[in-house]
């Protein structure tokens, strides 16, 4: 955010969590939700953009990402109407060739997302550990403090976090830190600031996620309580 004057990390998670539903909305596929925010944090990075045409990033960036990782995807204008009409399809157009050239075209990228599926499957995961991480890493993308970590370390530190949210313990195999390369102890530092995101998931203005997870369709994963023993430093 260095490179921004008129743009602030409250905004950026305000434009995230509403992008989140955006992307429920949709039904697209979790690589679009997370390859966005990764170009709309790459080009925030390299470009200074004005508070009103914030918004108009992240619809860009759900094109972009729409158009590689979708099969079918949402038309310009239907990006132009969840706006409200605040842009005009020019400008969402004049928008995408500037987010391609500012980022090199660089669309092939390691987000969460790729890392979530590996390790995974390196914890045996089943539906509910799966949807409980899911929910716990899109928390994260809305914060922007969770940049300083790499991709694998924010996925690695979801799955530890939900497995120990489910289990009550702290449950991290070798099998896990194995294949992740990350250790209980490395993890934890994160994974407290993971439950502190899930203790406010569903209170303040940003409550997107939450919204999404409560439903049965994600297997009301925002209802488990989260695992207040982490926070517990002697634990």
């Amino acid at each position: 955010m260095a490179q921004q004057f008129d743009v602030n990390e409250r905004m950026r998670s305000i434009l995230i969590d509403w992008l989140i539903e955006v992307h429920h909305k949709f039904d697209l596929r979790e690589e679009t939700l997370f390859l966005t925010v990764n170009l709309i944090d790459r080009f925030l990075e390299k470009q200074s953009v004005v508070r009103k045409k914030l918004q108009l990033v992240g619809l860009v960036a759900t094109l972009l990402a729409c158009k590689y990782e979708e099969v079918t995807l949402p038309v310009v204008d239907d990006l132009v109407f969840i706006s409200d009409k605040a842009y005009a399809r020019k400008e969402v157009l004049e928008l995408e060739k500037l987010m391609l050239n500012t980022l090199q075209f660089n669309m092939s990228v390691p987000t969460p997302y790729v890392f979530m599926r590996r390790f995974l499957k390196a914890a045996q995961s089943d539906r509910k550990l799966e949807l409980l991480s899911f929910f716990l890493i899109e928390l994260c993308l809305v914060e922007y403090e969770m940049l300083k970590f790499p991709p694998s370390f924010i996925a690695a530190a979801a799955i530890f976090t939900a497995q120990c949210t489910l289990y009550g313990v702290k449950q991290w195999s070798t099998t896990c830190e194995l294949h992740t390369k990350y250790s209980e102890y490395q993890l934890l530092e994160c994974s407290r600031l993971i439950v502190g995101f899930h203790q406010n998931a569903a209170t303040g203005k940003l409550t997107g996620v939450h919204r999404k997870y409560n439903t049965s369709k994600f297997g009301h994963a925002a209802k488990c309580e989260p695992a207040h023993f982490l926070l517990e430093q002697n634990q």
